[in-house]
């Protein structure tokens, strides 16, 4: 893979999952993806409340939480891009691979370069939003970002922790764990 398209992925990432992570570890929506898609009128909701959660937890100022809206907004922009514009869009374009008696690897092929493409197209918005956010913050909050990052950033976002291993998540990686 390009390394232009590594950094833009890594930084996309990134900045969702320290949104994303930031409502999870504070109480957020335990049933994101649970219980079928979201409606519109549930993320908007749901970005308010992790908004209002990273506000507190960084101590924002109003200038900052306009940012962090700002980036959220460019990240729903880009995760409607990735699914189609339909809730459940990615879930439903997966689905429709192994539909058939064999696995659709055109349409796999196809839906790839969409996602690329998407991801080209809307990345910039993505990582400037992300860079003025964070660029913004006082250093002490810019640390915050980091140590939460450091806790609970990558795989770790998925159950598992930063080496990929399950059950290394909310203080329960190696040096956590009782000896076997």
């Amino acid at each position: 893979m390009k390394t232009w398209i590594k950094r833009t992925l890594i930084a996309t990432v990134s900045a969702g999952a320290l949104i994303a992570g930031v409502a999870y570890s504070q109480g957020g929506p335990h049933h994101f993806g649970r219980h079928g898609p979201m409606s519109e009128a549930d993320m908007a909701q749901m970005r308010e409340r992790m908004t209002d959660r990273i506000s507190k937890e960084l101590a924002l100022d109003a200038t900052q939480k306009q940012y962090l809206v700002a980036l959220g907004t460019q990240m729903e922009a880009q995760r409607k891009a990735m699914s189609g514009g339909q809730p459940g869009g990615m879930h439903e374009q997966i689905k429709s691979l192994i539909a058939g008696n064999q696995f659709d690897v055109a349409k796999a092929q196809t839906l790839v370069n969409e996602k690329t493409e998407a991801i080209r197209l809307q990345s910039p918005q993505v990582i400037s939003a992300a860079a003025t956010f964070f660029n913004s913050l006082k250093p002490e909050q810019q640390q915050k970002v980091r140590e939460f990052m450091n806790r609970r950033g990558g795989p770790g976002m998925m159950g598992h922790g930063p080496e990929g291993r399950p059950g290394e998540h909310r203080g329960h990686g190696p040096k956590d764990a009782p000896a076997r």
